[in-house]
């Protein structure tokens, strides 16, 4: 029995500005069928409230408590442990994290900060874990699929700064046990009854299997043939897009 579904975005329902084939209606007839539904996602290039317009300029009317992001994860862990970290982030993501101290670090915050990834940056969160601050990422991904191509991801920053400073790395967003926990909190439901559909084996996949969720892997987006292969989770399904996925699921 499923009682509830989790989306990824990116490689799922779009490709960057642009859905993927029958994704539109795959999602209409998933939330048609009364389903709980959410939609999260690692992308920290983007606050909340970009994503919620980019849904809607692709005609997906989503509401505000339905997307959940690593940002927002991330955030609330923070917040939770009272930290003040030194945010090693995209720009336009600051407005999330404007609430904390950015004079006074105990704690370095890493998520995809694109350009934003100069030596400096990255030389001064160094420092601070050199002299004993925690590192907290907002994701591991390798890489993702933009339009043109792909991308490199935080994933490999993340891994530099854990190689050159010896301090591993807290994930707070995918594939975190925690952020999924977290994500299906208000599904008033057992993870078991939650299926996550996504494009990236090691975060959608694997995460949410040891989460305790089921898991459907869709060859859009960052999938790869090699990718069967690492599912570690033989009850996971493999899907040739959202809308047959759906057709599983509804």
């Amino acid at each position: 029995m499923i009682k509830g579904v989790l989306l990824d975005l990116s490689g799922v329902l779009y490709v960057g500005s642009q859905p993927l084939p029958g994704a539109l209606d795959a999602v209409q007839h998933l939330v048609k069928s009364g389903l709980q539904v959410r939609y999260i996602t690692n992308t920290t290039r983007s606050p909340r409230s970009a994503i919620l317009k980019k849904l809607a300029a692709m005609d997906l009317a989503v509401a505000r408590d339905e997307v959940f992001t690593a940002a927002i994860a991330s955030r609330n862990y923070i917040k939770r442990k009272n930290l003040s970290p030194y945010l090693l982030v995209h720009t336009n993501l600051l407005p999330e994290f404007s609430e904390f101290d950015q004079k006074h670090f105990d704690s370095v915050l890493l998520g995809d900060a694109g350009t934003g990834f100069t030596y400096e940056k990255l030389n001064m969160a160094f420092r601070l874990l050199l002299d004993g601050a925690p590192l907290f990422a907002m994701g591991n991904n390798r890489y993702f699929k933009e339009e043109d191509g792909f991308s490199l991801d935080a994933g490999p920053f993340v891994h530099a700064l854990e190689s050159a400073s010896g301090v591993r790395a807290t994930v707070l967003g995918k594939p975190a046990k925690e952020f999924f926990l977290e994500a299906i909190q208000e599904f008033c439901c057992s993870p078991g009854e939650v299926v996550m559909v996504g494009d990236d084996v090691e975060a959608d996949i694997n995460g949410a299997s040891t989460a305790g969720l089921q898991a459907i892997l869709v060859k859009t987006g960052k999938y790869r043939s090699s990718d069967d292969q690492c599912i570690f989770d033989p009850s996971v399904r493999i899907a040739d897009d959202i809308s047959q996925a759906v057709g599983w699921i509804a």
